[in-house]
């Protein structure tokens, strides 16, 4: 899961807040998966303004959970960001949805279209044209 949905979910007046509440609320609790840095970049807006462990606490009990790493990843990542020209924080999202075979849920036009290139198929209702 993209940055995007979850920001777009905490966030009532975001223009994809009502896609991502769906997309959480269809989603399998614990199997809806973010990267470290994903789950850092969505926190950051929290804790500027002192709720980042109520925010972080909010997504888990939301059914967002966060994805081991492995000793692959960091070579993973580094083929991704050199074959993709996706930013590295949109590698880490794809990296956790190749490995996990699990589809992904973004409202970024060029991720999903990198993700569908290597057989990802994005949530529906994320809205993106196949």
């Amino acid at each position: 899961m993209d940055a995007s949905v979850l920001i777009a979910y905490l966030n009532p007046v975001d223009a994809h807040h009502q896609a991502a509440t769906r997309i959480l609320l269809t989603g399998t609790p614990g199997e809806m998966l973010v990267h470290t840095i994903t789950m850092a970049e969505v926190l950051v807006g929290g804790v500027r303004i002192g709720h980042g462990a109520a925010m972080r606490d909010d997504l888990h009990a939301a059914g967002i959970a966060v994805a081991p790493h492995d000793d692959g990843e960091s070579l993973r990542l580094a083929e991704l960001r050199a074959t993709s020209g996706l930013k590295l924080p949109d590698c880490c999202v794809l990296d956790i949805a190749l490995r996990h075979r699990a589809s992904l849920a973004t409202f970024d036009n060029f991720l999903a279209a990198e993700a569908r290139k290597r057989g990802v198929h994005i949530d529906d209702n994320c809205g993106h044209l196949t």
